[in-house]
C-alpha cells in the first residue's frame, strides 16, 4: 500500500464519537462495495493509527490505503461523506512515509447470545436423540462448553445491506468486532469490503496496511 487519505472524525454536543463512526463507517463500506474487485474484495483497505490509543476504542481518525493513487482518486471518498460534511475532515491523497510499521486488522466474529442459546438448543436435542437421554440433561452437560459472549474489542455498529434486502422489517444492525495485529513486515493479501484482512480460497491469507 503506497498512497494513504486521513478522515479525522469531529464530535461534538450533538454526536458523539460512536455515532459518527457508525454513519462514516457505513458510508465506506458502501463505497467499497461499488469499488469492489471480483466478488467480494476491495483494492482499498482501511487502517485505524489510533487503535486502543485513546479514550474512544478506535480513536478519532481513519484511514484508506491503495496501491495507487488513482484508486483512490477514483473513490472520491468525500461524495459518499457529504452528508457529513460537518462532522468529519478529509486531508488530501499523500504517499506513504518510508518508516513504517506494519499491522492486520481483521474481522472477529462474534456470536449473538440468541445465536449461542440457538446453537446449544440444538446441539443438546441432537444428542438427546442419539443418546436417548432427557434434553435438560444434555443442556447440562453442554454447558460448561457454552461459548462466551463477552468480546472487549473495538466494534462498529454496521447495519447490514444484505439482512435489509431479504427482509426489510429485520434488524439489520450487528457490531462489526474489529481486530489488530501486529506483523513485522509487509505482507500481500486481499481486503474484503469493509476494509480489512480476509481469507482468500478459504484461508486467512494476512494482508497488511501500514500504521504510523
Amino acid at each position: 500500500m503506497n498512497y494513504y487519505l486521513e478522515i479525522t472524525l469531529l464530535a461534538d454536543a450533538e454526536a458523539s464519537l460512536g455515532f459518527i463512526w457508525q454513519k462514516v463507517f457505513q458510508q465506506v463500506h458502501i463505497a467499497l462495495v461499488e469499488n469492489k474487485v471480483g466478488a467480494n474484495h476491495s483494492p482499498i483497505a482501511v487502517g485505524f493509527p489510533h487503535y486502543r490509543q485513546a479514550k474512544f476504542p478506535l480513536g478519532n481518525k481513519l484511514r484508506l490505503f491503495a496501491k495507487e493513487q488513482m484508486t483512490l482518486e477514483k473513490l472520491d471518498i468525500g461524495q459518499w461523506l457529504t452528508r457529513l460534511e460537518d462532522y468529519v475532515h478529509i486531508k488530501g491523497i499523500k504517499a506513504v512515509p518510508s518508516d513504517v510499521s506494519y499491522v492486520s486488522f481483521v474481522r472477529k466474529q462474534v456470536k449473538s447470545p440468541a445465536r449461542i442459546e440457538r446453537d446449544m438448543q440444538s446441539k443438546a436435542a441432537l444428542r438427546a436423540l442419539k443418546s436417548g437421554k432427557p434434553l435438560e440433561e444434555c443442556l447440562t452437560e453442554l454447558e460448561k462448553s457454552r461459548p462466551a459472549t463477552l468480546c472487549c474489542l473495538p466494534f462498529i455498529y454496521l447495519h447490514s445491506q444484505q439482512t435489509k434486502q431479504r427482509s426489510p422489517d429485520k434488524n439489520s444492525k450487528f457490531p462489526l468486532f474489529i481486530e489488530m495485529h501486529s506483523q513485522s513486515e509487509e505482507q500481500v493479501g486481499v481486503y474484503d469490503c469493509y476494509g480489512l484482512s480476509t481469507k482468500e480460497n478459504g484461508k486467512q491469507v494476512i494482508a497488511t496496511v501500514p500504521h504510523f
